[in-house]
């Protein structure tokens, strides 16, 4: 699944975030596990190949950035894009878990999302150093930022009525502007009104500029499927990537983490950093 595939991701979960606060039932803890497993495997390889962007860039050298930097560049352009599906489920999973009075989703997606917000930094560390990130890449990947910024704050603005969400956007006032804007608008019922839109000016905003493929494609696909599997059935169109994600996520669950499990334990001193992981999570 690209990156830019998660951003629209994020306007379905934002869409659909009052349904599973208000009326849906508990969250599955299978599909939890799967997205902290999922997620976790991912922050290890954007680590992996942040570190390797940092050696190879202090290593230099005439051709480095002709012949490496197209694949670094997938790498932070997917940091960045991925970012706003994560604030927007930690949002969400915030909101159930506090209508609820329990902790099933929202330790696990603030885990993520710490663990995001590190990958974010360090790839904004690398925007300011000319040897790691030439001045007109550098430009684009800041054009880029600002662009997931301000459609994560617009998607927790759509979810302001649920909760105070404002630690989950990167500009609150921002957001808080978005969501004022909202309330003087038509009703959305829980985004339906609005999904055609969003999605289209969503479409348009992501679908030129990135990089064709993405580092992790195949942990993107697994983190949609899991937040998916959380929501329940009927919300999704009977067609289509998503609907298709879901029922994956149902076929195949236990097999998928136990293989992200194994990857996690397969990395150089991967046994203790996972049992730190899950004391801390």
């Amino acid at each position: 699944m690209h990156a830019r595939d998660l951003v629209e991701l994020a306007a379905v979960v934002a869409a659909s975030g009052p349904v599973l606060v208000r009326q849906a039932g508990p969250i599955p803890s299978s599909s939890v596990e799967q997205y902290w497993v999922a997620s976790k495997c991912r922050l290890d390889r954007w680590g992996r190949g942040l570190r390797e962007l940092t050696v190879e860039a202090a290593r230099g050298g005439p051709d480095w950035h002709r012949t490496r930097w197209p694949r670094f560049r997938a790498l932070l352009e997917e940091v960045l894009t991925g970012e706003v599906l994560t604030r927007v489920w930690a949002a969400v999973a915030c909101a159930h878990d506090r209508h609820r009075s329990t902790d099933a989703a929202e330790p696990v997606a603030r885990s993520v999302l710490m663990g995001h917000l590190d990958a974010r930094h360090r790839v904004l560390t690398l925007l300011v150093q000319r040897r790691a990130i030439d001045s007109e890449a550098g430009l684009k990947l800041n054009r880029l930022r600002r662009r997931t910024e301000r459609w994560t704050d617009m998607l927790i603005g759509y979810l302001a009525g649920l909760d105070d969400l404002d630690e989950f956007a990167v500009d609150p006032i921002r957001a808080r502007d978005f969501a004022e804007d909202l309330r003087y608008r038509s009703p959305w019922q829980d985004g339906r009104h609005a999904w055609p839109l969003v999605q289209t000016s969503l479409r348009a905003a992501f679908c030129q500029g990135l990089c064709p493929t993405s580092p992790s494609a195949d942990l993107n696909a697994k983190i949609a499927a899991s937040i998916l599997a959380c929501f329940p059935p009927e919300l999704f169109d009977s067609t289509g990537l998503f609907h298709s994600l879901w029922l994956s996520r149902l076929t195949h669950i236990t097999d998928d983490t136990a293989g992200l499990i194994e990857e996690l334990l397969t990395d150089d001193g991967a046994p203790a950093r996972l049992g730190h992981r899950l004391r801390r999570s």
